[in-house]
């Protein structure tokens, strides 16, 4: 039985509609505000930071990167209890799938946040193509950039098709739905491979933490799980007098 009923799913894509639109209203209105005012009412800060550590839009780029990766984060380990079930003890199906759903929609906002502020960084003076274009910009690390700009996309195909679900069917937003896997990977790999945090302890244990629990909850739901849904499926598929009786030879 489904943890989380149709019309609760309608209800709770109602509200997180409502809730995209804001967030990305939001980040993008945000990010397009800093770069265009405060170059004019803080020019120094916007140029450069004192310790040598860049300019204030690359330090904006760099925390809501982490953010939204520990959000991603949250919204996989949510989204794979809800189907190992074990949401169900807690906080149950319904407040687990809104919660998943709306770091979702968090991650989704800082993700282009993240994107879009770097628009302000007059060291690595990124183009709107190069922010928009995956592999675009070949100013730093193009390949590992080019993968967190295919994982902004994913992100929004993957939050995006639970608002037209019916439209797609179950089958085909459930297969989409998979995708969060491969973009979670693209995730991990853009912020390892082009961060500049990532030779320090505290972002190393935090991209190996949190690889190594999505892994051990893909494997419990694939190796644990499956075969037990399949006898499941196999013991209510089987004709009413199956197993009675004996075999004689």
């Amino acid at each position: 039985m489904s943890l989380v009923s149709e019309q609760q799913l309608d209800e709770l894509a109602d509200k997180g509609l409502k809730t995209l639109v804001q967030v990305i209203l939001a980040t993008v209105g945000g990010a397009i505000l800093a770069v265009a005012v405060l170059p004019q009412i803080a020019p120094q800060m916007a140029r450069t930071m004192e310790g040598g550590q860049g300019s204030v839009f690359w330090l904006l780029s760099r925390s809501s990167a982490f953010v939204a990766y520990l959000l991603l984060w949250g919204s996989m380990m949510l989204g794979l209890a809800i189907t190992n079930r074990m949401a169900r003890i807690w906080p149950g199906g319904p407040a687990a799938f809104d919660v998943h759903q709306h770091l979702s929609l968090l991650a989704l906002g800082l993700m282009i946040f993240h994107a879009l502020i770097l628009l302000g960084d007059q060291y690595m003076q990124y183009s709107v193509a190069a922010i928009l274009v995956p592999f675009a910009s070949l100013a730093y690390r193009p390949e590992w950039v080019g993968m967190g700009q295919l994982g902004i996309y994913l992100m929004a195909i993957v939050t995006g098709s639970f608002y037209v679900r019916k439209r797609l069917g179950h089958e085909v937003w459930r297969a989409i739905h998979f995708l969060s896997f491969t973009l979670f990977i693209l995730a991990l790999f853009h912020g390892w491979m082009s961060g500049t945090d990532s030779g320090n302890l505290w972002a190393q244990v935090i991209y190996w933490s949190t690889g190594a629990s999505i892994l051990v909850m893909t494997f419990y739901r694939v190796i644990v799980l499956a075969p037990e849904r399949a006898r499941g499926g196999a013991a209510k598929s089987a004709p009413a007098g199956a197993g009675r009786g004996a075999h004689v030879e």
